[in-house]
């Protein structure tokens, strides 16, 4: 106890906090609880039973490290009960050599969501050339429960390997939708959607919409780092164009409460979601039932090791618990 006190002594002066610093979303309630004995009340999500709120965002696709990543994060899914999405399938359509770093239903269960993952130019071209039955094939060798479509004009625009969109997303979408039998989910990839693409979105019989927010990975910003050419450098004011998860969230209830015709039935919050402080600040906020999403913090432990990201996602389960029992969103 004494080297405690003496603990508190030298480090009080360094744990001074500036006002200005201070997270003014929440209430801090400490009269009105005891410590958290309990898990996470478990909660029906994508029509399945998740333990825990977050979930792991799409991410890599394709490199060396693809399969130790998917795994990893796919056993910490069936640990902590998450749902996953798995980064882009497109190599998977025409080709099963990929598909083993890409194959982890058996290691997430059988009760747990995962998603397959597309392109929106991939879905144009298969709908042009009518092959729409090489995407059921793929979410069937995967044995996901449903696809997500990422939307990603501006990434496309400043690729320089990069297909050109050819038709409104919103119209393949539609098309896609009239398809599958399966639930789709659609998503940016790091700056979101604006008012108008919300409002049609959630017009739509989606199973989800995930955010994708300005904040977290940018992959226009990506492009532009991956691409030294001086010309395409003259684009680079369009990576700083997008909208916060707080600012979509806001547009959605706006939506949700003014519109009778909403049919998509959950979000994803993903885009900046640093901590579960933000994750439990924009859930609670929602009018809609949702989660949040994480890609690049759980893939810097997931590339280290399963004890590295099995750490991690124990200290945010943890710190759910708390903020649940003593915050109040304001």
């Amino acid at each position: 106890m004494t080297d405690r006190k003496k603990d508190h002594i030298d480090l009080a002066f360094r744990s001074q906090i500036e006002q200005t610093l201070l997270d003014d979303r929440f209430y801090y309630e400490p009269f009105i609880d005891s410590h958290p004995q309990d898990e996470l009340k478990p909660f029906t999500f994508l029509g399945k039973e998740l333990r825990t709120p977050i979930w792991v965002s799409s991410m890599t696709g394709g490199t060396q490290l693809a399969g130790k990543i998917n795994k990893n994060l796919a056993k910490a899914c069936a640990e902590f009960g998450m749902g996953m999405g798995l980064g882009s399938c497109r190599s998977l359509l025409d080709s099963d050599e990929h598909l083993k770093d890409f194959d982890v239903r058996h290691i997430i269960g059988a009760d747990l969501p995962l998603y397959a993952n597309l392109g929106i130019c991939q879905l144009e071209e298969l709908i042009a050339s009518k092959e729409l039955q090489k995407l059921i094939d793929m979410v069937g060798k995967l044995e996901a429960d449903g696809l997500i479509i990422h939307v990603n004009p501006m990434q496309e625009w400043l690729q320089p390997e990069g297909d050109r969109i050819l038709r409104s997303p919103i119209e393949s979408i539609k098309e896609l939708l009239r398809s599958v039998d399966f639930p789709i989910i659609v998503k940016e990839v790091g700056q979101g959607f604006g008012p108008e693409s919300l409002k049609q979105l959630l017009r739509l019989p989606l199973q989800a919409i995930e955010f994708a927010a300005f904040g977290g990975t940018n992959f226009a910003k990506i492009e532009m780092l991956r691409n030294p050419d001086a010309q395409v450098q003259l684009f680079e004011p369009l990576a700083k164009i997008g909208h916060s998860a707080e600012q979509m969230l806001n547009w959605t209830n706006e939506i949700v409460e003014s519109n009778k015709h909403i049919k998509c039935k959950e979000i994803i919050i993903s885009g900046g979601i640093h901590s579960f402080i933000d994750g439990y600040y924009l859930t609670e906020k929602s009018k809609l039932p949702a989660i949040y999403g994480q890609a690049s913090q759980l893939l810097k432990y997931a590339r280290e090791s399963y004890e590295d990201l099995q750490k991690y996602l124990h200290t945010q389960v943890e710190g759910l618990k708390i903020s649940k029992t003593y915050l109040k969103v304001k």
